[in-house]
This record gives C-alpha cells, sequence and structure tokens, in this order.
C-alpha cells in the first residue's frame, strides 16, 4: 500500500484526535521523536534559533535558512513535520513564498503569528501585533499559495496578552474565516481559558505547553478532552540537553576527564543505529539525501 503524503497523514492524526509533538531543533533529535513513537513532530523557531545560530527568538533568521534547517528535519523521519514560520517574514506575498518553500522542504504545515515584526517569544511580556485585516491577508495569501490542499496552515494568536481573552477569540474566527485550518491561541493563563476557547471557536487547536511559561502544563490527554488536536513541547528536549551538556562540560573542566560520565551517554552503536548507518559497508546509506 502506498504511504500516505505527509500533509494527509497530519490532518488524518489531528481528525482522529489530539496528538503530540515535542519539538526538534535538528534532525537527529526529531529521528529521537520519531523512535520514541511520537506521531508527528514540531520545528520550534525558537529551537533552531537558539541552538543553530545561537541568537534569540526574534525573528533573525531568514526564510531561507529556516526552510533549509526545517527541511532537513522533514527529511529525517517518515513522521510529517509541522514548523514555525514566525510572522511569515514579510507581508502577503512573503507569506505565499513561505508555503511554497515550506512544501519544497518536505513539511506537513506551518504556523503563522500575528505579531508584528521584531516578534518576541510568546510568553514574554511587550509583544505588539499587526491589524488582525493585516494578519487575515497574510493568511488568505498563505492557504491561496498552496499547491498541496492538504499542508496545513495553523493561525496563530498572541493577543491574549496584548488586548485580552475575548480579542484573541475574534480575532481567531476571523483568521479562519481568512483561510486558516487550524488556530493556536498562544500564552492562555489558565485551565478555564483553554476550555472557553475550544468552547468559542470550533476549530481544531493547538496548545502549547512550553516550559517556564504564562500557561498552566496540563497534560495531553487533558487538552485533548478540552477540545484541542495538537499539542506541542516546543523547547522541552532542547532544555534538557542544554542542561546536561552545561552540567558535563563543568565535569570535565573540572576534573579534565569524562568517564565518569560514560554511563549517561548514547553510545556509538545507538548512534549508529538512530541514523541507520551501518560503518562495516563504509559509507553512508543509499537513501541519504542533503
Amino acid at each position: 500500500m502506498k504511504a500516505l503524503p505527509k500533509t494527509t497523514l497530519l490532518r488524518r492524526l489531528i481528525h482522529e484526535g489530539c496528538i503530540s509533538m515535542p519539538g526538534a531543533f535538528n534532525a537527529a533529535t526529531a529521528k529521537l521523536i520519531e523512535r520514541a513513537g511520537f506521531p508527528a513532530v514540531y520545528v520550534s523557531g525558537a529551537g533552531l534559533a537558539n541552538a543553530t545560530a545561537g541568537v534569540p527568538d526574534i525573528g533573525l533568521l531568514t526564510l531561507t535558512e529556516v526552510a533549509r534547517l526545517a527541511g532537513y528535519i522533514a527529511a529525517a523521519v517518515s513522521i510529517p513535520a509541522l514548523a514555525d514560520a514566525d510572522t511569515g517574514f514579510g507581508g502577503p506575498e512573503n507569506a505565499a513564498r513561505t508555503v511554497r518553500e515550506f512544501e519544497r522542504a518536505g513539511l506537513a504545515g506551518m504556523h503563522l503569528e500575528d505579531q508584528a515584526f521584531p516578534k518576541r517569544c510568546g510568553h514574554l511580556t511587550g509583544k505588539e501585533l499587526v491589524p488582525a485585516e493585516e494578519m487575515a491577508a497574510k493568511l488568505s495569501a498563505a492557504a491561496g499559495a498552496r499547491s498541496d490542499a492538504d499542508f496545513l496552515i495553523v493561525a496563530r494568536t498572541d493577543a491574549r496578552a496584548v488586548e485580552g481573552f475575548d480579542a484573541a477569540v475574534e480575532r481567531a474566527r476571523s483568521y479562519l474565516a481568512a483561510g486558516a485550518d487550524a488556530v493556536f491561541p498562544e500564552a492562555l493563563e489558565s485551565e478555564r481559558e483553554f476550555r472557553e476557547f475550544a468552547r468559542r471557536v470550533r476549530a481544531p487547536l493547538m496548545a502549547n505547553m512550553t516550559e517556564f511559561g504564562r500557561s498552566p502544563l496540563l497534560s495531553a490527554r487533558r487538552l485533548g478532552s478540552l477540545g484541542y488536536r495538537m499539542v506541542i513541547y516546543p523547547q522541552g528536549a532542547f532544555r534538557v540537553a542544554m542542561h546536561a551538556e552545561e552540567a558535563f562540560l563543568r565535569y570535565l573542566k573540572r576534573r579534565g576527564s569524562q568517564k565518569a560520565w560514560i554511563e549517561s551517554m548514547q553510545t556509538r552503536k545507538d548512534l549508529y543505529e538512530l541514523l541507520g548507518y551501518d560503518p562495516k559497508r563504509g559509507d553512508n546509506p543509499p537513501e541519504v539525501k542533503l
């Protein structure tokens, strides 16, 4: 049986229930996410900016950079990948081009946000929004640019922290009317708000369970019962890795040997298995494409 396109598979998954999507900041992490049994992977804009360029999540990477990095992730796994497109890298024409580039990169969907550029992390203060009409124009252009009708376009609104909860609901409804397939209400502040948003916005919804943010850390099962279809964990794997790396490097600097950490390391054998590499063959697997 021919495998479903990843775009179609993602839509089927969210139609059938609520899916968890850990964030990958590189292709190796995406492979671990797939190996752990998750049905889809999220490509965090913050993760790419922080881990790849060592810069904060304020829209510093270009469309070309994000599409290439996200493309490595999408190509490394058989599960769908949904990517953070920030503000669409400009106006409506730029948002349309973003869709085309992300489709070429093999992504199954993306989300666009209604912040003004330069954007800020969604759980920080000091955010500014573009007018709802401007965001609607971007979404309309993005939807119209698809060559694959199943490519998922998620409208993220940061209005809760700027204009209030009711404004977030109204913006979400206008974004759906403009062509968005799903809605991502960023930085809701209580379980009651998650429940009320789902009651008032009838569409596939995404919840962001980022750590150290403004939202309570609800389980995927609970969010599913409230009406959400996608739950992302953008920086969890990155934060765990960075914490462990810092502890290791401090120990290595102090002791001058890594021997005490060997049991905490991924083995060479496990890495090769993850990458699908057989060193006895002396070359890379033939299916590898960069």
